[in-house]
Parts: structure tokens; C-alpha cells; sequence
């Protein structure tokens, strides 16, 4: 027997009250009224007292099924019917849609557009089949500004990319308003491969696979068709032996890279300046098909069973030609002439110096100071991110970090020492640029800061002397 004091008279709510023989769960039972709550577990035979009142359990008892018992019951038939819906719906999405003997698969490619993200150009794989009601553009180049930090994610590369789907008008929109040319393949594939490679980008589309680490060089829109292809296709899937361009040599991903950034001398400066030497590896056959452009060329010479990989091409829209602008602008505001004349202005203005007897050291702060943190974010991008290719970054020899802590000892005997160190830094970045435009005939470092590390040079070799 459960005895509560006499004198409440207050609701009192009883959380888990357990006796010999019984147990409450969350229950509120008011003193001095007749009003009773039903409890939620029907208790065994016991008596509790609560103030001036007796109340005996089993007359609280509700009918069986008790009201828990009930709501488990539809929450359990609920749950089952949910999850019976998902896995019908899964399998309908997987297996049962069929795609008719009048279906196609069409490699479509858009050509580079004028921002930068868009200057490689896009590839996507159309999959049409009319009789079914099938339009799907897949898409493997989607990235969401909403994703939590995307700054900080897209600068460490581990912002995720995922893939879409669309139909085609979509995709023709799009190209249409940025003014880019859009071209389609149809591929030449068996029914079972159209059907595998279908299952194929459905299955990759489910929420739990439709994103991936992005990479550059390796992993992107066009990489990830390629290997949709063969997925699909297996070992009939037959590439050429031999690279695309045209002097039948292959070439860097850097070479790859700047054969697209041409016309856009400040983007090309910058992403020469951050990638580092993996980016100088020669790319063999398969791995150049990470522009967009260059997987379309290679599909043209491939065969898929002994056949012509390609059916038909067409071209579904041509950009409209617009009239070419002066390039007198272009080329006052390019990298190149730009660290120029900062490079002949800063030989001037150490010559100048050199004839006084004492200088102050205010240019020398703002001016190392500058480089060395732009050396700490490059070195930033080689150890604490995930890009691969802006590992081992042979600009940190004259985007020197070392120039930062330089800036406070510049009337320091330990500046010399800095001063010693970063010069020869600098020296090496230039001899390593004559020899990799030797060698390999694609400088690492940027062409147009070649007379800015000679000026850089002049200036730590004036430093050394008055430090």
C-alpha cells in the first residue's frame, strides 16, 4: 500500500512511483474530487490513499486493450506501412522503370563560358525516352551556397558537389542565357547498357550517393561520366591509345589548364601562383578527359564493341558571336605588366636608396609584409586543405612566409639573418624557372612575375647591407 500525506491538496504529478506490486507512469491525480485519470499501464491488485479518499487500482483499471497499447500498435502499423512505401518506392525508382527500345543516351557539352567557375566548359549525360516519360539531364557539377560554411569549405576543398537532375529544356536555358554553345552525342549503346547505365545514375542520385568530394584534376563533372560510361559498358568501351592534342604529346594538367585561361590573364596568374607540383605531371590518356571538351573528343574516336562509340552529333545551339574589344586595356591591366613596372619602380626607387646614407625601413614593412602573408595563405593551402595539387608550391620561394616575421627585426641583428635566408629563396625561385621552362617548357611560376623576383632580389640584397 502507497500512502501520499493527508493534507495535499494540490495536483501532483507521480513520475515512475514504483511499490511491490504496481507502477505509475506520469500520472496526475487531483485530491478531494471524484475526477479520476486513467492510468497508461494497468496495474496489478494494490490500494493507494490519497488525502480523505481510498482508491483501489483495479477500479482504475481501463478495458483492454489499454490506451498504450492501442497507440503502439498504430504507431508500429504506421512505421511498417512507411517503411513498406520507401522500399516499393526505392525499388520502383531502381528496377521498375524500364526504359523502351526507343530510348537515347546523349553525351551533352557546353562550352567555357566568361565567369571563371564556368571556364573549363560542362559535360552531362541526357538520358530520353519519350514512351516512358523519361527527360533526365544528369549533373554532376551542383554545389549549394547554402551548405553551412561554404567559404571556408569551397578555400579547403572539402566543399561537397552532388549531383542533379533536370530536364532538358533546363540545361538549354541555362546555356542559352550565358551565351555558351551546347552540343549533344548520342551514344551508341545496346539496350542492357543503356538500362545499366540508367540504373547506374539513378542509383548515384539517391540522397545517400549523390554527393562527392570534388577534385579538380581528378573527380568532377566530366571524370564521373567517364567512369559512368564504363560502369555501363565494361571493357567494350574502347578509348584511343593516344591523346588529343595535336602535336601527339602529352601534356600537363597545368598545360590543360592554361590552354582554357587564356583570356583570362588574372585567373590564369592566380591559380598558376596557388597549385603546386602535382599539377605538373604529364596526364595520360584517361586522365585529360577531366575537361569537358577533351571527353567529348576522345568519345568521337572510341568504339564500344568494335563499333563507333558515337551514333550522331548535333549542335543544339551555337553562341552568338560577339564583336572583339581592344586588347590595349587588356594588356596595361595584365599580370605581366603590371609586376613589371611594380618590379622597374622598385629596382628605381633601391637604386635611389642606395645613395643615401641612412633609409627608413617603412617601404620595406608594408612591401614584405604583403608578400609574407600571401606566402602564409599559400602555405595555408598546401598543409591544411584537401586540394592535392597545391601540395609542394614552388612560389613559396619568393612568396616567401619568412618575409612576414622579417618585417619586425628589419633593426634587429637577427634580421639579417632573415634577410640572408629569404635571398636565397628568391634566387632559387629564379633558377628553378629557367630550368623548368628548359625542361619541361611550363614554368610553375607565373611568367609574369619573373622581373618582380629580380626586383624582389635586388631589394633583400640592399636590405642585407644596411640591416
Amino acid at each position: 500500500m502507497l500512502i501520499l500525506p493527508k493534507k495535499q491538496s494540490k495536483v501532483k504529478s507521480l513520475s515512475l512511483l514504483q511499490g511491490n506490486s504496481f507502477s505509475i507512469y506520469s500520472r496526475q491525480l487531483a485530491v478531494g474530487r471524484e475526477r479520476r485519470s486513467t492510468p497508461l499501464y494497468a496495474v496489478l491488485s494494490s490500494q493507494f490513499i490519497l488525502g480523505s479518499s481510498e482508491y483501489t487500482v483495479d477500479s482504475l483499471r481501463p478495458s483492454v486493450p489499454t490506451v498504450l497499447q492501442t497507440a503502439v500498435r498504430r504507431t508500429a502499423v504506421y512505421r511498417l506501412l512507411l517503411t513498406a512505401y520507401c522500399l516499393l518506392f526505392t525499388a520502383y525508382s531502381l528496377f521498375a522503370q524500364s526504359l523502351s527500345p526507343d530510348a537515347k543516351v546523349s553525351l551533352i557539352t557546353v562550352s567555357p563560358g566568361a565567369e571563371l567557375y564556368s571556364s573549363f566548359g560542362h559535360n552531362a549525360l541526357w538520358v530520353s525516352d519519350p514512351m516512358q516519360g523519361i527527360d533526365k539531364v544528369y549533373n554532376y557539377g551542383t554545389f549549394d551556397f547554402r551548405t553551412e560554411g561554404f567559404y571556408i569549405k569551397f578555400m579547403r576543398g572539402t566543399l561537397p558537389y552532388q549531383l542533379s537532375v533536370s530536364p532538358m529544356y533546363y540545361t538549354m536555358y541555362g546555356a542559352q542565357a550565358e551565351n555558351r554553345s551546347v552540343t549533344e552525342q548520342v551514344l551508341n549503346l545496346s539496350q542492357n547498357q543503356k538500362q545499366k547505365l540508367y540504373d547506374y545514375l539513378e542509383n548515384n542520385y539517391l540522397p545517400q550517393n549523390r554527393q562527392y568530394a570534388y577534385k579538380f584534376f581528378y573527380d568532377n563533372c566530366a571524370t564521373r561520366l567517364r567512369d559512368a560510361l564504363k560502369a555501363a559498358c565494361g571493357d567494350s568501351l574502347v578509348f584511343s591509345r593516344n591523346t588529343i592534342e595535336k602535336e601527339g604529346m602529352l601534356k600537363s594538367f597545368r598545360w590543360w589548364m592554361n590552354k582554357y585561361l587564356g583570356e583570362k590573364p588574372w585567373a590564369k596568374f592566380g591559380m598558376n601562383l596557388a597549385i603546386g607540383l602535382p599539377s605538373d605531371r604529364k596526364a595520360l590518356v584517361q586522365e585529360e578527359m577531366y575537361l569537358p571538351d577533351n571527353l567529348k573528343l576522345h568519345l568521337e574516336l572510341a568504339t564500344i564493341g568494335g563499333q563507333k562509340a558515337v551514333l550522331e552529333y548535333k549542335s543544339l545551339f551555337t553562341k552568338l558571336q560577339k564583336e572583339a574589344n581592344s586588347n590595349t586595356w587588356e594588356m596595361l591591366y595584365s599580370p605581366i605588366t603590371i609586376f613589371a613596372l611594380l618590379g622597374i619602380l622598385i629596382l628605381l626607387f633601391t637604386n635611389l636608396q642606395q645613395k643615401k646614407p641612412k633609409v627608413t625601413f617603412l617601404f620595406d614593412k608594408i612591401f614584405f609584409g604583403l608578400i609574407g602573408l600571401a606566402g602564409w595563405i599559400l602555405l595555408l593551402l598546401w598543409i591544411a586543405t584537401d586540394h592535392g595539387v597545391t601540395a609542394w608550391n614552388v612560389n613559396l620561394l619568393w612568396v616567401f612566409p619568412f618575409h612576414l616575421p622579417l618585417i619586425f627585426f628589419l633593426k634587429h641583428p637577427i634580421g639579417k639573418k632573415f634577410v640572408t635566408i629569404s635571398l636565397i629563396a628568391a634566387i632559387l625561385a629564379v633558377v628553378f624557372s629557367v630550368l623548368d621552362n628548359f625542361l619541361v617548357g611550363d614554368s610553375a611560376i607565373p611568367s609574369g612575375a619573373s622581373v618582380f623576383i629580380i626586383s624582389l632580389i635586388a631589394r633583400l640584397n640592399f636590405l642585407r647591407k644596411r640591416v
